[in-house]
């Protein structure tokens, strides 16, 4: 990518080079707009098409659920053509090209002047955009009407020979549309013009909103995103060798100190037999491990098992063989 786009900002200085030569004074040619601006300007549309039905959507998050899918693609073109009225009908760029300083012509002309889209042409933009994302989304529902499945099996109780060719020629019309639309992403490609199939039938051409623009890439946005990326997968690897429990009792023996502890451990020797030292419940088969602290079987025997250099998380202390705690018991008389 890198290497692709360096050598379009090649051909970008010796345009710029030739037209200032010929043209001697005043240059009326524009440098041509660099294919990665073009394709950039269409994902920025698509991620602000996107934002805007989600932000719509989630004014009706307390409904029914469903209550927008029957008419969900009815409600996306509308909001395409409230998007088309402010950007491109009135400004004749879109969002994605404003923000990369670029706007539509009109190539029906030939003056060396910036000639803007007509009504005409803005609005077989706009219907040739949306109408074939409005036909594909509402095809599912259209061959029911038509006696046909969605699988595209025919009906035999209304004439199945009309419905086969409909079928035929609707999956006809799909597949040429998309090979029409391969054929012209591959000759953008290789002439930087009209990404997009709607922008070469319209006949409108993107070129820079001022004069002599070249797009200026810097590489720091992505150093900080490496960056962090780096750091995020060092912490995943680190974090789950370090031994939290046993940090947190060396935080509270050494920096809180041991009369601290001492005094805690004071305070719960009265219910120590009643919690666990690891879960905080009630002990199950209740275990010591060589301090006045209980624990319940499991708990203990699964710490263990995964830390060799296991200490008590109450008072520190090294944790020995899991020994069965035995209690005296008293039988009291009615």
């Amino acid at each position: 990518m890198c290497m692709f786009h360096r050598r379009e900002m090649g051909l970008n200085r010796d345009h710029n080079k030739r037209t200032t030569q010929t043209n001697g004074s005043e240059s009326a040619v524009d440098p041509p707009v660099l294919r990665i601006s073009q394709l950039d300007a269409l994902e920025l549309d698509s991620a602000l098409e996107q934002l805007l039905w989600t932000q719509f959507t989630q004014c009706f998050q307390n409904c029914r659920p469903g209550l927008l899918t029957p008419m969900e693609p009815e409600l996306k073109a509308l909001l395409y053509l409230l998007l088309w009225r402010f950007t491109l009908y009135s400004s004749n760029a879109t969002i994605g090209q404003s923000l990369l300083s670029l706007r539509y012509q009109s190539t029906s002309s030939s003056s060396p002047h910036y000639r803007p889209l007509s009504r005409r042409q803005k609005l077989g933009l706009a219907i040739l955009t949306a109408g074939p994302r409005w036909l594909q989304e509402r095809s599912y529902r259209l061959l029911p009407c038509l006696a046909l499945s969605p699988r595209g099996a025919v009906s035999e109780s209304d004439g199945g020979l009309l419905q086969q060719s409909l079928r035929k020629a609707l999956t006809l019309v799909s597949g040429l549309a998309k090979f029409a639309t391969f054929v012209n992403f591959l000759v953008f490609l290789r002439n930087g013009r009209h990404p997009v199939l709607p922008e070469r039938i319209a006949g409108a051409q993107a070129v820079f909103s001022k004069p002599n623009v070249v797009r200026d890439v810097t590489y720091q946005h992505m150093n900080r995103e490496l960056l962090w990326h780096g750091f995020a997968e060092f912490l995943i690897f680190l974090l789950p060798l370090v031994n939290l429990r046993k940090l947190k009792a060396a935080v509270l023996l050494h920096v809180l100190g041991r009369k601290d502890s001492e005094e805690e451990g004071t305070r719960e020797g009265k219910d120590m037999w009643k919690n666990c030292g690891l879960c905080g419940e009630w002990p199950t088969m209740p275990h010591t491990v060589g301090c006045q602290h209980v624990f319940c079987y499991y708990c203990i025997k699964s710490h263990s098992i995964a830390d060799a250099y296991l200490t008590c998380p109450k008072c520190g202390a090294e944790a020995g063989t899991p020994n069965v705690v035995k209690m005296d018991m008293q039988v009291v008389g009615r």
